[in-house]
């Protein structure tokens, strides 16, 4: 099954500057099954236990909330994030055209995508959580909502139009944006036609990340995606996924005695030494950064990328920490 098209190569750049902003998630949410992989509304009430990990999941009468509702989610920490490393004042409540997120998410922008938008509001308010995941410094045992509230503004212009979509989201989330609990991933999740692709590149994400690989068990991989079909089943729809290899970054491999497998795509880059940035030079980019209008994570993250190649090729930087701020300087500013 071919990636979904990108509806939007041509971004609109005088919205909110969305071509700049990173899209970044919350590690808590990648980690546990939070988000049901149905289609159609999904009624059940879900427990799931890892180690000392518990959680429960109640639906509304609106169902589950599904993993493409979280796009919501995605570009909200997203946006705040970005606003986070430009040195600006953040809050829970994020404001936003709909187009802005159809945008950024690769959705279609007509009166579909805008009543699918008004249906994932409903799941992510309606829908409460009981568990005590650690989110920031803190382990609570608590039943919550990820939005406490979300829905559009209208404007009357001789007839009723959408000015804006509000989300407000919840403490818990909010702590994992505070405590920079999140992880840039690729634009390309949103091209992801299979619920299940997305999930899997999200647990290949948080903890694949950039190491050579990272391994588990076919069941216990079954459970942390939070499916529900039958472990053959299960099998079939990964070995689909292994075979159109789609998944941004990483491949998957399935071995005979069911051990899944994650790689990043590009191994000789990803295991040479680890460049370690001294906290003068980051202290001094962030500061750059801010005052660019450019997003530290990004830039680090690019350069990170550049000087890992380079040294690959046997041209590790002399000076980690003045080659990164050098790179930095000569980034143009977006103010």
């Amino acid at each position: 099954m071919a990636l979904l098209p990108d509806r939007h190569p041509q971004k609109d750049f005088f919205i909110l500057d969305i071509a700049d902003v990173v899209p970044k998630d919350d590690t808590a949410s990648m980690e546990h099954p939070m988000f049901s992989l149905a289609t159609k509304p999904d009624m059940r009430h879900l427990h799931y236990e890892a180690g000392d990990v518990r959680l429960e999941i109640t639906p509304s009468y609106n169902g589950l909330p599904t993993i493409f509702d979280k796009d919501i989610l995605i570009f909200c920490i997203s946006q705040l994030m970005h606003m986070k490393n430009r040195g600006e004042k953040i809050g829970k409540r994020v404001r936003f055209t709909g187009r802005e997120l159809l945008v950024s998410t690769n959705r279609p922008t007509n009166n579909l995508g805008y009543q699918r938008l008004e249906q994932a509001f409903k799941r992510l308010r309606g829908t409460t959580f009981k568990t005590d995941i650690r989110t920031g410094d803190r382990m609570e045992t608590r039943v919550f909502g990820l939005i406490d509230e979300g829905g559009f503004v209208m404007r009357e212009d001789g007839s009723w139009r959408l000015d804006y979509c509000e989300v407000v989201l919840s403490d818990w989330l909010m702590r994992a944006i505070d405590s920079d609990q999140v992880v840039t991933i690729s634009n390309d999740y949103f091209r992801l036609r299979r619920p299940l692709e997305r999930r899997l590149y999200e647990i290949a994400r948080k903890h694949c990340g950039n190491q050579p690989k990272w391994h588990i068990g076919l069941s216990n991989l079954q459970r942390k995606t939070g499916s529900n079909a039958p472990l053959k089943k299960f099998r079939l729809n990964l070995r689909q996924i292994i075979a159109d290899d789609h998944t941004p970054f990483y491949r998957i491999e399935l071995t005979g005695d069911d051990l899944v497998i994650f790689r990043p795509r590009n191994t000789r880059t990803q295991i040479t030494p680890a460049i370690t940035l001294p906290d003068w030079a980051e202290e001094k980019a962030r500061t750059v950064a801010r005052e660019k209008g450019r997003d530290y994570h990004a830039l680090r993250a690019d350069w990170l990328a550049f000087a890992q190649a380079e040294s690959a090729k046997g041209n590790p930087p002399k000076n980690a920490g003045a080659a990164f701020l050098a790179y930095c300087g000569k980034q143009d500013s977006l103010r």
